[in-house]
């Protein structure tokens, strides 16, 4: 029989943190599968005493969407969890997997799902806890594929094939190193992959959502806020382009009739939207604080 949840990771050189991120899931998969990027540390070593099966990936030329892909084709499970090594499955997380991955395709049946779950991202030597969202537990389909060579994403491969997109009280913990300038450096080698993506597809709305976002990160006020505005105009209909807009308006240009407009233009698309509410009071009451800077991240990645 094949097993139920497959545990699909691609790693490098990631020997430190693997084991701690393979013990939360002992008794929740009953597959591990390791796609490797070109580790010379003992990653494979420590992969291989959690009974791994590991494959070796070629990363010279950077795809994490065809990595993961690799890691889903070795999947046998009727599931895949997705997981990154500075990862870490909850307790109460792990215990929900049997429900949602029961007999009869999860809950209701569904055959052709994905299930957000809650990413908590701490960062060593602070106290503060960002929270974003992804898909990371979803059936184990050929059809349901990584997309994007950066920031890659599973959920248009999911509703391209007809599935669904499901919320869940999943919980796993993100454990980031201290902000040393790495992050600085890791933004500037996405946002390089994702100018390139854009050269080919330059209306693709999802690649400029996580152009935006690096640019935001870089300091790239100017470029980020032109990129939120044409994020915007391709995307009309979405009330959340329209308040990053507004936040960009008011906060960086010091504008605050364009600002007005923008998040008008979201409450109208989103009535009692209480954070546009809030927004607009602030405006009104002339009480904007500069530190308020509440973007909407394509995942909400730190």
């Amino acid at each position: 029989m094949s097993p139920l949840v497959s545990l699909c990771m691609i790693v490098k050189n990631e020997g430190e943190r693997l084991a701690d991120c393979l013990r939360t899931v002992s008794g929740a998969v009953r597959e591990i599968v390791i796609v490797d990027t070109g580790s010379s540390d003992d990653t494979v070593a420590v992969a291989t005493a959690f009974g791994a099966c590991i494959s070796t990936f070629d990363f010279r030329q950077p795809d994490f969407s065809a990595a993961r892909n690799r890691s889903l084709e070795l999947a046998t499970g009727d599931w895949i969890l997705v997981l990154d090594a500075d990862e870490r499955l909850t307790s109460s997380a792990a215990a929900m997997l049997p429900a949602l991955c029961g007999a009869g395709g999860g809950v209701g049946g569904a055959e052709n799902v994905g299930y957000v779950v809650q990413r908590r991202n701490l960062r060593a030597g602070t106290a503060e806890i960002l929270t974003d969202h992804a898909v990371r537990l979803f059936r184990n389909r050929p059809e349901h594929r990584y997309r994007g060579r950066v920031h890659e994403t599973i959920d248009a491969a999911i509703l391209a094939s007809g599935g669904q997109i499901r919320t869940s009280r999943l919980a796993i913990e993100h454990h980031l190193p201290p902000d040393d300038g790495r992050s600085l450096e890791k933004s500037r080698f996405y946002l390089e992959i994702l100018e390139q993506e854009l050269a080919l597809e330059p209306d693709n709305v999802e690649r400029l959502g996580f152009l935006r976002a690096e640019l935001h990160k870089l300091g790239l006020l100017d470029e980020a806020t032109r990129t939120a505005e044409r994020i915007a105009e391709l995307a009309p209909d979405d009330a959340a382009h329209h308040v990053n807009v507004g936040l960009y308006r008011l906060v960086h240009r010091r504008d605050p009739g364009g600002a007005e407009r923008s998040f008008r233009r979201a409450l109208a698309l989103a009535p009692g939207d209480t954070r546009v509410l809030d927004f607009l009071r602030e405006l009104r009451d002339r009480r904007f604080d500069d530190g308020v800077m509440a973007l909407t991240h394509p995942r909400g990645e730190p």
